[in-house]
C-alpha cells in the first residue's frame, strides 16, 4: 500500500528527482517579496537545511535558494508527494494508534487539490492558510503520527513538528500553535520577514488545525446570514426574487453561491480567478456563469422577476459589477440589488488576497512580483471605487454588510469614505458578527462540524439523520423562544444537507449547534460508532469562528462593548480548557478570517471511537467549550449570553459563573465625575 511511505519520512537515500511547480492544472500561491537583507537570506537557508544530513546540502542548497529568491518562501518542491493526496479511510493508514490515523485523515483532506486552494504551497485556504510551512514538515510530522503510541504527545510549533514527548493517555495527542510571535514583533511586515526565515506559520483558522471541511465548513453560517439578514433588514422570511451580491469564489468565499440558493435568494457572485470559478462549477456550487457584464445584469433581471433561486458567477471584479449596479439605477430608477457584502482575502490585501480593478487577474499576480508599489497604489484606488459604488447603492436601499474579512478596516486604511459622519472610527456598515450573527453565538449556537473517517457516504447520511433526532428531541423541552427558532433553522438546514451535495473531500458535515445539542449529538455518533451502526470513527471540531474560539474585536467579538473585545484570554482559555478536558488535538493561532495580528483564535479536534471514555470526554469538553465563551459574553453585559448561561447553570450543578450586575441608572455614570470635580 503506497501509504506505507508515509511512515519512512523524507526520503533522503536517494534524494527524490527535483520537481516543477509549474503544472498549470495546479493554482500557486502568489510570490512573496519578504525583503530579506543577505544575512536574513542566509539565515532563511540554513534554517531550511538543518531538516537533512549534510550529504544532502549540496544538492539542496542552490535549489532552495532559488526557491527562496523566486517565490519568497523555501517550500521544497522536489519533496511533494507523488501519490494523491485525499482523505483515505482511516483503516488505511500505518498507525499504531487510531487516533493518529484520524488525523492523518484530517491532514491529508487539508491538501487535497479538489480542497485545498495553493496545494502545492500547502496553502488550504484564504490566500495564505498554511496546514505546513514546507513538505519536509508534513514527511517528518506523517513518520511521527505512524509512530505515536497511546502515551506520547505530538508538539507541533507553526508547522515545524518539534517531536514525540511523554504524556498520558489521557492527554492531546497533538498540540499546535501556530504564529505565536511576541505581541510588539506582531505586524503584518514582520510576519512576511519571519514566514520566509521558515521560524512562523499563518495557520487561517481551520488550515493550520487540521479542521478544513471545503467550502462546506462556512456554507451553513453564511445561509444563516443571509437568513438573518433577510428578517433584520428586509423584514421577510421570504428572500425569493431578492438579490445578493459579494464576491470571492475561494476556499472559504465558494460557500457563497451555495448559500445563497439555501437561503432562498438570487446570489451573484464576482471572482476574477478563471480556475477557482470553474472549480465551484464543476462542482455544482455555482450553477451559472459569464464574463460579459449586460449578460450578468440580464440574468439578474430575468431571474428577479421569475422569483426562482439561483447561483451567477461573474467572472470578472466585482468593482465593476457594483459600478455597472450603480449606472443601472442611475439610468433606469431599477434597484437590482438588496443585500451585498464581500468575501475576498481582504486580511492580505497586497499580497494578493484583493485584486483592484483596471489590470487583469495575470497582470496582478506580475504586480505583485514585479512592482509591489504600484499593486498597493492600484488596490487602494480600487477600494475607494468600491466603497464609492456600494455607498450609492446603499443610500438607493441596499443593504450591505462587512463579512468579517477586514475589508471595511482595509478600505478605511485606503483612504475610502467608509467612516461615518461624527461616530470616530465607527463604519457606516456593521459586522455581519456585530449585527446578524453575533446573537446567535451569545445563545451559545456554533458551527459545529463532523468527520466520517470512513469515507462513506451511508455514514455521513446516518449522521444527518442521528442530528436530525437529536434537534427534534431538544425541541420538544420547551427552550427559550430564541433557542427554539435556532433549533428551527438547524433542523430544516440538516435535513435538506444532503441533497445539497456539499461534501468536496472529506465526508463531513458543518451544523450551528448549542452545548445541549453539540454533546448530545457527540453522544448519539458515539453510540452509533460503539454499536457498528456507523462503520468507523468519527471526528467532531468546529470552525474557531465560534461562540468561544476567537478573539477579534473587528469579527467574533465585535459586538461585546465592554473594552474587552481587544483581550485574548478567552481564546486561549478555550484551547487549554479543551487540552485538558479530552481533546484529541488543540490549536492556537496568531491571525485568521481578518489577517494577521487582528486576532487569537483556538480550535479542538476530538475523536469519537466508541468508548465510554470518548463520552465522557465529549460531554466535558464541548460543554466548557461553548459555555467559556458565553460565560465571558454574559459578562460583558451581553443579554442573551446573560440568559444563555444562567439557564446552563440549572442544568449543570457543578457549573458557577460569575455574572454582572448592570447599571441601571445612566446618570449615575453621568454624574460621578462631576461630583468629584465639584
Amino acid at each position: 500500500m503506497f501509504l506505507l511511505e508515509l511512515t519512512k519520512g523524507l526520503q533522503l537515500d536517494p534524494l527524490p528527482p527535483a520537481k516543477s511547480f509549474l503544472n498549470s492544472s495546479v493554482p500557486h500561491a502568489p510570490v512573496r517579496k519578504p525583503d530579506l537583507t543577505e544575512l536574513e537570506r542566509k539565515v532563511a537557508l540554513k534554517n531550511a537545511l538543518r531538516y537533512f544530513p549534510n550529504s544532502c546540502h549540496s544538492v539542496l542548497a542552490p535549489e532552495f535558494a532559488e526557491e527562496l529568491v523566486e517565490y519568497g518562501h523555501i517550500y521544497m518542491y522536489r519533496f511533494i508527494p507523488d501519490f494523491e493526496l485525499k482523505a483515505y479511510p482511516i483503516d488505511q493508514y500505518p498507525c499504531k494508534v487510531r487516533h493518529a490515523a484520524a488525523i492523518m485523515h484530517m491532514i491529508m483532506n487539508n491538501l487535497d487539490h479538489k480542497v485545498a486552494q495553493f496545494p502545492h504551497e500547502l496553502v488550504t485556504y484564504g490566500g495564505n492558510g498554511q496546514v505546513f510551512s514546507n513538505w519536509a514538515q508534513f514527511w517528518i510530522t506523517m513518520q511521527y503520527l505512524s509512530e505515536m503510541a497511546e502515551d506520547q504527545t505530538l508538539v507541533m510549533c507553526s508547522g515545524h513538528p518539534q517531536g514525540l514527548f511523554p504524556s498520558s493517555k489521557q492527554a492531546p495527542r497533538v498540540v499546535i500553535t501556530n504564529g505565536m510571535v511576541v505581541p510588539n514583533y506582531s505586524s503584518k511586515e514582520q510576519y512576511e520577514k519571519l514566514f520566509a526565515l521558515g521560524v512562523t506559520m499563518y495557520g487561517q483558522m481551520t488550515a493550520g488545525s487540521y479542521c478544513y471541511i471545503g467550502p462546506q465548513g462556512i456554507v451553513h453560517g453564511t445561509t444563516l446570514t443571509v437568513i438573518n439578514a433577510g428578517r433584520k433588514y428586509l423584514n421577510t422570511e421570504d428572500l425569493s426574487g431578492k438579490v445578493f451580491v459579494t464576491s470571492g469564489l475561494g476556499g472559504m468565499s465558494g460557500a457563497q453561491a451555495k448559500a445563497g440558493v439555501i437561503a432562498g435568494c438570487i446570489c451573484v457572485v464576482a471572482e476574477v480567478d478563471e480556475i477557482a470559478l470553474l472549480k465551484r462549477h464543476e462542482q455544482g456550487w455555482l450553477m451559472t456563469w459569464t464574463d460579459n457584464l449586460d449578460e450578468c445584469i440580464k440574468l439578474i433581471k430575468d431571474h428577479k422577476k421569475k422569483k426562482d433561486s439561483i447561483s451567477i458567477g461573474y467572472l470578472g471584479n466585482v468593482v465593476n459589477l457594483w459600478e455597472r449596479l450603480v449606472h443601472e439605477y442611475e439610468q433606469t430608477g431599477e434597484l437590482l440589488v438588496d443585500l451585498g457584502s464581500d468575501q475576498t482575502s481582504c486580511h492580505n490585501p497586497y499580497g494578493g488576497g484583493y485584486q483592484p480593478v483596471g489590470i487583469s487577474f495575470e497582470e496582478s499576480i506580475q504586480c505583485i512580483a514585479n512592482n509591489s508599489d504600484r499593486f498597493k497604489a492600484l488596490v487602494k484606488e480600487s477600494l475607494k471605487r468600491h466603497i464609492n459604488a456600494i455607498n450609492k447603492l446603499a443610500n438607493a436601499g441596499m443593504f450591505f454588510w462587512d463579512y468579517g474579512n477586514a475589508f471595511l478596516l482595509e478600505a478605511k486604511r485606503a483612504g475610502a469614505d467608509v467612516l461615518k459622519p461624527g461616530c470616530g472610527d465607527e463604519f457606516k456598515y456593521p459586522s455581519y458578527v456585530q449585527h446578524i450573527m453575533g446573537d446567535i453565538f451569545s445563545l451559545g449556537f456554533g458551527p459545529f462540524r463532523w468527520v466520517c473517517t470512513s469515507g462513506k457516504d451511508a455514514d455521513l447520511e446516518l449522521t444527518d439523520k442521528l442530528a436530525a433526532e437529536v434537534i427534534e428531541t431538544l425541541m420538544k423541552e420547551n427552550p427559550p423562544a430564541k433557542v427554539l427558532n435556532q433549533y428551527k433553522d438547524n433542523l430544516r438546514w440538516i435535513r435538506e444537507a444532503g441533497r445539497h451535495k456539499m461534501v468536496v473531500g472529506s465526508r463531513a458535515r458543518i451544523l450551528y449547534s448549542d452545548h445541549r445539542g453539540r454533546v448530545s449529538i457527540a453522544k448519539a455518533f458515539n453510540e452509533a460508532v460503539s454499536d457498528g451502526r456507523l462503520s468507523a470513527e468519527v471526528v467532531i471540531s468546529r470552525d474557531h469562528h465560534d461562540v468561544s474560539g476567537t478573539d477579534s474585536p473587528f469579527r467574533e467579538t465585535s459586538n461585546i462593548y465592554d473594552g474587552s473585545c481587544f483581550c485574548a484570554d478567552m481564546a486561549v482559555q478555550n484551547c487549554i480548557g479543551d487540552s485538558f478536558r479530552g481533546a484529541t488535538w488543540v490549536a492556537l493561532h496568531n491571525g485568521g478570517g481578518v489577517g494577521w495580528g487582528e486576532v487569537i483564535n483556538g480550535g479542538f479536534g476530538l475523536v469519537l471511537d466508541g468508548s465510554e471514555e470518548a463520552k465522557m470526554k465529549a460531554e466535558l469538553m464541548l460543554n466548557w467549550d461553548v459555555n467559556n465563551g458565553v460565560a465571558r459574553r454574559s459578562w460583558s453585559g451581553n443579554s442573551n449570553a446573560f440568559n444563555t448561561i444562567k439557564l446552563a447553570m440549572t442544568q449543570n450543578r457543578d457549573l458557577k459563573v460569575t455574572l454582572p450586575h448592570d447599571v441601571v441608572d445612566d446618570e449615575i455614570l453621568k454624574t460621578a465625575f462631576t461630583k468629584l470635580h465639584g
